[in-house]
């Protein structure tokens, strides 16, 4: 039996175990990596040569390897093993679900059968124009029912809810909010390289816990979802189960439940406590491009490259509606909620960004403009703006009551926008890319800027207040800064 390196997956000449994290390293590999980074490479924990154990050629030691790998080589299997219980459980759910499904169609159908020859004529007109504004087709039977009364309800009563508060908070910013002179003195204060495998680099999608701003959410192209308490400076959870790379991750902000999609075309729901997958929604038939939480917290909205987009509940796992544009049949590149829920944004791979009637599933405005696929969209907790990037290295910020652009953020030279994000007062906009820039609402001016990564910025994010920004990039680096 070998032993094999946890940095290059090979048999080692001249092996030695870290006892910060308990894997095998070529010693040669595991020097030059401490003496870049001065921590191990599995799991970020200070690490010096001095600490490094070899791996003798004696008969008690090469036991204890063998022990070591055994031990290794259970866990795995057992994480398999779980899984694929999972899996089965999940499948026969489905099954089960599908049977009811098809069941409750026949019924529908054989209903309607009878009235087909007076009824069908009348109503296709009359559903049409709608349709056509959205350019998307007629729903199935079980879709239609998926949008119960009770659920456009629902969405209607929280949006008003939502809607109230926003006129009490009327334009008053809140006091505790940082303002932006010292937003200008803002430094990075932390970086953290172990949170994804070094092996397969990159950290891809990026969230904040809106009701506890330590608690950071990751995708990486490691296929993994990892939780990060920004305090305590250690992983809470490495949660694994998505078969290609996560691009995009949610945090939710009641429940200790995170949400993550991948272009594996599934949405994966889990629970951090846990550490297990509790819920996959298989909405898309091709990968997944964008995710947003449904301000009740009980739906999720995906975009996806299948050029449908979905409204589905996370409760169930059920595909509530499904709605494509088929006068554009063009791939969805991202999606986002507008902060009451009502309606929301998707962007296109042919530069178009599309807002849609949730509760009607039409397409109701159109914002043309960008050149190339649109890669972010974010809309403004104040609800009258829009902001966009494509690209075409700009910016451009929508006036959702005027329905047109009144700004455009003209950038560097080839600059990637690959996340917008505002504060949740509304009052600064942080766009990542190329690297970091904040700019304050209304003046549109740039008050901050860090090239701190060595790679493209994938997320950014802001703390309470705007008490401190948070980023993660290709360089496999989780940033924070403030004063």
């Amino acid at each position: 039996m070998s032993l094999v390196c946890a940095i290059c997956n090979e048999v080692p000449e001249h092996p030695c175990i870290s006892p910060v994290s308990n894997h095998v390293f070529e010693r040669r590999l595991i020097e030059k990596y401490i003496a870049e980074n001065g921590t191990d490479p599995m799991n970020g924990q200070p690490l010096s040569e001095e600490q490094l154990v070899d791996i003798k050629g004696t008969k008690r030691s090469h036991t204890d390897s063998i022990l070591f790998t055994l031990r290794q080589q259970l866990q795995t299997t057992r994480q398999e093993l779980s899984h694929a219980l999972y899996q089965h459980d999940a499948a026969c759910r489905v099954i089960a679900r599908l049977n009811k499904e098809v069941t409750a169609a026949r019924e529908a159908l054989a209903t309607l059968k009878p009235q087909a020859g007076l009824v069908a004529p009348q109503a296709v007109p009359a559903s049409q124009p709608a349709a056509a504004g959205g350019g998307g087709e007629p729903m199935e039977i079980s879709e239609q029912v998926g949008m119960t009364p009770e659920i456009i309800q629902k969405l209607q009563d929280k949006a008003t809810i939502l809607t109230t508060e926003r006129k009490k908070r009327g334009k008053t910013v809140p006091e505790e909010l940082v303002r932006a002179e010292d937003l200008s003195k803002y430094r990075q204060v932390a970086s953290h390289a172990g949170l994804h495998s070094a092996s397969v680099p990159g950290i891809l999608s990026l969230d904040v816990c809106p009701s506890d701003t330590n608690k950071v959410l990751t995708g990486g192209a490691d296929k993994n979802v990892v939780v990060f308490d920004k305090n305590e400076e250690q992983i809470v959870a490495t949660l694994k189960g998505h078969a290609k790379k996560v691009t995009s991750v949610i945090y939710h902000p009641s429940q200790s439940v995170v949400f993550s999609a991948s272009p594996d075309a599934t949405i994966r729901v889990w629970s951090v406590t846990g550490g297990n997958c509790i819920q996959v929604v298989r909405a898309h038939e091709a990968g997944v491009t964008g995710l947003s939480l449904h301000a009740t917290g009980d739906y999720l909205l995906s975009s996806s490259e299948d050029q449908y987009w979905a409204f589905s509940d996370i409760q169930t796992g059920r595909v509530l509606t499904k709605v494509t544009d088929e006068s554009a049949g063009c791939a969805l590149t991202c999606a986002q909620f507008h902060p009451d829920g009502l309606i929301f944004g998707t962007g296109t791979a042919d530069s178009q960004i599309k807002i849609w009637d949730l509760k009607e599933r039409t397409n109701v405005a159109n914002f043309p403009g960008h050149s190339g696929p649109v890669t972010s969209i974010a809309f403004s907790e104040n609800g009258y703006y829009l902001a966009t990037g494509a690209q075409d290295s700009s910016v451009k910020l929508w006036d959702l009551r005027k329905l047109k652009n009144f700004k455009t953020i003209s950038l560097d030279n080839n600059y990637e926008v690959k996340s917008l994000v505002f504060d949740q007062s509304g009052t600064y906009l942080a766009v990542g890319g190329s690297d970091i820039r904040v700019y304050i609402c209304k003046q549109w001016s740039e008050v901050l800027n860090f090239t701190d990564h060595t790679g493209l910025v994938t997320g950014v994010s802001f703390g309470e207040n705007a008490k401190f920004l948070t980023s993660a990039g290709m360089d496999r680096s989780l940033r924070f800064y403030s004063l």
